[in-house]
């Protein structure tokens, strides 16, 4: 069910597309302005590649590719040009856009943030990267939580980006705050591929929602990403899936919020985000509702510690190149550079 690529659009459909991006270099202001310019060029292609496309979605690092650079001259603000130019292109060829940005962070490290706007050029969606992919990462741990939004004909919306959806409960935490599509972007390369299928595909069946996912595509000389731009219905079908890793390939479908609603009210059998919740409701009055899982109480008690955190081995970035930090989670840059120039 993907109506041709979107082709067929019913009247309750969605169409998405998602652009699996050549891969970037970017090290200068400049190169951050041409890349930004290339970015809003493809939007205006995704609007040429079929009119009735309501989302377009560009992955992770789509405008500062995989160097990990962190130099404040090419660093993104929300309010700054690049964002500016995303509103106007969405407003100008009236659709939806999700896009990536490496965002200042005057308190520590910068964020890697995705937002998404929409085809009045309003910026609807504001998400920053709850998990960076360590050790490789240097962004700092994103503080704001997952928004859930109304998208495109009214679907409910959620954003995460690449090592997020590695994690069942970022899914979880979509589902659970009602979205119906969850867009992943990332950037990630070939060694990655069948974790990264898989883990879309139990995403979208673990919970009864549509995922869409797409990586960068191409080489910038040094780093390939893979592409692998895949749409998943809910019931973990792939209903599209971009295996030619082509740059600037759209890979587009069309997909049924209806649907996803009309699922999660009517399955009774493998409707787990409700039972999940509802543990053995044929047996008691609306199933045990207690939490028994450690894990989660744990960490909600700030006391989460696996049976062999002893014997980690890589607990900072200094494995790929990053001083240790000394700053905690919460703590400003400059608290913390005063603390350690007065030590």
């Amino acid at each position: 069910m993907n109506g041709l690529g979107g082709l067929n659009k019913a009247p309750a459909g969605v169409v998405i597309g998602l652009v699996q991006l050549q891969l970037p270099v970017t090290v200068t202001k400049d190169d951050l302005a041409r890349q930004t310019a290339r970015v809003v060029e493809l939007v205006g292609k995704a609007r040429r590649n079929n009119a009735g496309m309501d989302l377009v979605v560009f992955p992770e690092y789509a405008l500062h590719g995989l160097s990990m650079d962190t130099n404040p001259e090419i660093m993104c603000d929300l309010d700054g040009p690049e964002v500016a130019a995303f509103k106007e292109a969405c407003a100008r060829h009236r659709i939806w856009g999700c896009f990536s940005i490496m965002e200042r962070n005057p308190g520590g490290n910068p964020y890697n943030s995705g937002i998404v706007i929409d085809d009045t050029g309003t910026l609807k969606l504001y998400y920053r990267k709850l998990h960076p992919w360590v050790p490789v990462e240097p962004w700092e741990p994103g503080d704001i939580g997952i928004p859930v939004i109304d998208g495109p004909k009214g679907c409910k919306l959620a954003l995460i980006i690449c090592h997020d959806g590695m994690f069942p409960e970022m899914a979880r935490e979509c589902a659970y705050k009602g979205a119906e599509i969850m867009i992943r972007t990332a950037g990630y390369t070939a060694p990655i591929r069948q974790s990264w299928r898989f883990t879309n595909q139990s995403n979208a069946f673990c919970n009864l929602m549509v995922t869409a996912n797409v990586c960068m595509s191409g080489s910038d000389g040094t780093f390939d990403s893979m592409g692998e731009g895949m749409i998943v219905n809910f019931d973990g079908e792939i209903i599209a899936h971009g295996t030619s890793g082509r740059p600037d390939e759209i890979i587009t479908a069309e997909v049924r919020p209806d649907l996803v609603r009309e699922a999660r009210i009517n399955w009774g059998v493998e409707n787990n985000i409700y039972q999940f919740g509802h543990r053995g409701y044929v047996a008691v009055k609306g199933g045990a509702q207690d939490c028994p899982y450690s894990y989660m109480t744990d960490l909600a008690a700030g006391r989460y510690r696996l049976p062999w955190e002893a014997d980690v081995v890589h607990t900072d970035g200094t494995a790929c190149g990053f001083a240790a930090p000394t700053r905690l989670y919460g703590e400003s840059a400059t608290a913390s550079d005063a603390q350690q120039a007065a030590e």
